[in-house]
């Protein structure tokens, strides 16, 4: 009998690697759950003057349906997106597009500020655009070696 060597964590890998595919994919259809937009997917970015996020969010009707926080270095976008058909179940072949609230918070990489921010939405991206902060007051201390 050959010896194998004891891996404790050998197990919680497989466990962990199920978990994120649950949360990032949701519960499959499989199952007979339906699976909620839940965190739209975002790219964000930096210029000398601004921080910009693009954020997919297809089926948005009306501005009423989203709404966006900035503050300091946090960007939150909530909102719904609305069935556009409704047929009955048993008619679907297949039943991909996402419907129901969804919820995004991420992290920025500059302060920003509320004031002078401006969204725009087209072909399904949502577009935030936020001046940075413009700190006067930080200073850059040389260091004097000996």
């Amino acid at each position: 009998m050959p010896l194998v060597p004891f891996e404790p964590f050998r197990r919680v890998d497989h466990w962990k690697k199920e978990m994120d595919k649950f949360f990032n994919e949701g519960l499959p259809s499989a199952f007979g759950f339906q699976q909620e937009f839940g965190a739209p997917r975002m790219d964000v970015y930096e210029t000398e003057n601004e921080v910009i996020a693009h954020c997919e969010i297809p089926g948005l009707e009306k501005k009423e349906d989203v709404d966006i926080q900035v503050e300091q270095q946090t960007l939150t976008i909530v909102g719904t997106v609305h069935k556009v058909h409704e047929a009955k179940e048993e008619q679907y072949h297949r039943k991909e597009r996402y419907s129901g609230r969804f919820q995004r918070t991420v992290a920025l990489p500059a302060e920003v500020q509320a004031e002078g921010t401006v969204a725009t939405y087209k072909n399904g991206i949502l577009e935030v655009k936020m001046p940075k902060v413009q700190n006067s007051a930080r200073k850059r201390i040389d260091v004097e070696f000996h």
